[in-house]
């Protein structure tokens, strides 16, 4: 039998103490409380498995009707049950009338107990997942939630915000420019949690299948042509909203539509109206790719101030990278060893910095010393793969193109040298290595 009509809270009980009006109510209260709580505790016990929660539902109603404010305990116990009865019931008006009971549960939960954000975060799912025809209401609780809690909101209420902002958009409900500014809000929110749990393996790959199943419902509607499409008329109707310039050029960066003139217009816009490290950094992207690398490295030396370790190491990176373009071979080693330590997991910087050794052939005087190059290039494809073995294939190519380059034995005897032994290769790369011959 559903509960819905034994539910029905009124404006005299939230007057009521803690466990009733009276000391009778208050005994009848403590006396359900321990009997709906033993057959529950039963339930419970049997993997949820029993026929105790019949038992238990019945004491269970007289408390959420009679003392509401006694314990938070009633509302998580009452959802479990709720939740149990609607997978069970195969009668479609039983079944609805038990999911408005669900929903009441919530509703009275946060007038009780609070933890507004949260609890209807758990409305919004159960309602979205257990009545899919109610799902503009549910797009309605979600978003709220999601306002309420920000960065604290829970994994699963944003991947089901961003399936009922699709549905919204399928039903003709919104715009479907509204998916852009929910993907943006859940995508700030995955990041802050990412960074968060950098330590906590399980929260880690948690957060991070959410963002995979984010990404997956709005696949379809951030292609670069559809992004410019919706807001290039928004950027040329309203240049100066700062609010719509930081989202349209995280989108674009973050969808990687960076060669369209939309990305360069507004990033510059933003720097104009907010100069900040962010804004540089993207603006710096862009000259990079046009090749303009002297513009490109005094806007990305502004980024160095990110806040954000990734996004700091791309930009050390790409500073490297220009410097590289511009055959400024040690100033590029040196941010590359700044990515390098900022990210130490990429094998990328080292990979560079060998490529730079093994092109500086007009290194040294003697044939043994322009061959003492590929000894420390080597030496960096090595360490690459060590810290890096996405990269082994990449590495392990250039160490054997490189060391047949290694000078003969008569070569290291002839200028009176031993393998194994101490080696500084000069020039502007003046690092230690060892020596080695080529093998035959």
């Amino acid at each position: 039998m559903a509960l819905t009509a034994g539910l029905s809270l009124t404006s005299k009980l939230a007057a009521q103490g803690k466990y009733g009006a009276t000391p009778e109510d208050s005994v009848e209260c403590i006396m359900n409380l321990s009997l709906y709580s033993e057959f529950y505790k039963q339930w419970k016990s049997s993997g949820y498995k029993n026929t105790a929660i019949n038992d238990a539902y019945g004491p269970w109603r007289e408390v959420y009707n009679g003392c509401p404010g006694a314990r938070m305990g009633t509302y998580v116990d009452g959802v479990k049950m709720l939740q149990f009865f609607i997978k069970r019931d195969k009668v479609a008006e039983s079944k609805n009338a038990y999911i408005d009971t669900l929903m009441m549960v919530y509703e009275t939960r946060i007038e009780y107990f609070g933890k507004e954000g949260y609890v209807l975060g758990r409305k919004g799912v159960d309602l979205y997942q257990l009545r899919i025809t109610d799902y503009e209401e549910a797009y309605g609780v979600l978003t709220k939630s999601v306002e309420l809690d920000g960065d604290a909101s829970k994994p699963d209420v944003l991947v089901f915000l961003m399936r009922a902002t699709k549905k919204m958009i399928e039903e003709g409900k919104i715009e479907e420019d509204i998916i852009f500014d929910n993907y943006d809000v859940c995508s700030k929110i995955i990041e802050v949690n990412l960074e968060a749990n950098q330590a906590d393996e399980r929260r880690l790959a948690n957060w991070e299948n959410v963002r995979g199943n984010i990404n997956l419902i709005f696949e379809p509607f951030a292609t670069c042509e559809a992004i410019i499409k919706i807001y290039t008329p928004k950027f040329q109707e309203n240049p100066d909203d700062l609010k719509m310039l930081k989202k349209l050029t995280r989108l674009l960066d973050r969808k990687k539509c960076t060669n369209d003139q939309l990305y360069f217009d507004a990033t510059v816009k933003l720097y104009d109206l907010e100069p900040s490290p962010e804004s540089a950094y993207l603006i710096g992207k862009m000259l990079m790719k046009n090749q303009k690398y002297s513009e490109a490295i005094d806007y990305l030396k502004e980024g160095e101030q990110i806040d954000d370790s990734e996004t700091r190491a791309n930009c050390f990176y790409y500073i490297a990278e220009c410097y590289r373009m511009m055959n400024r071979f040690s100033s590029a080693r040196t941010y590359y060893v700044k990515s390098a330590k900022e990210r130490p997991a990429d094998g990328n910087p080292y990979i560079m910095i060998g490529d730079m050794y093994a092109a500086s052939k007009n290194c040294g005087g003697t044939e043994l010393e322009k061959k003492a190059i590929y000894w420390v290039a080597v030496d960096k494809y090595v360490k690459a793969k060590q810290v890096d073995p996405e990269i082994a294939d990449v590495a392990n190519d250039r160490i054997r193109s490189y060391s047949i380059y290694f000078p003969p034995k008569e070569d290291i005897f002839f200028h009176n040298l031993n393998e194994g032994d101490e080696y500084v290769v000069e020039c502007w790369i003046n690092e230690k290595t060892r020596i080695r011959a080529a093998k035959n």
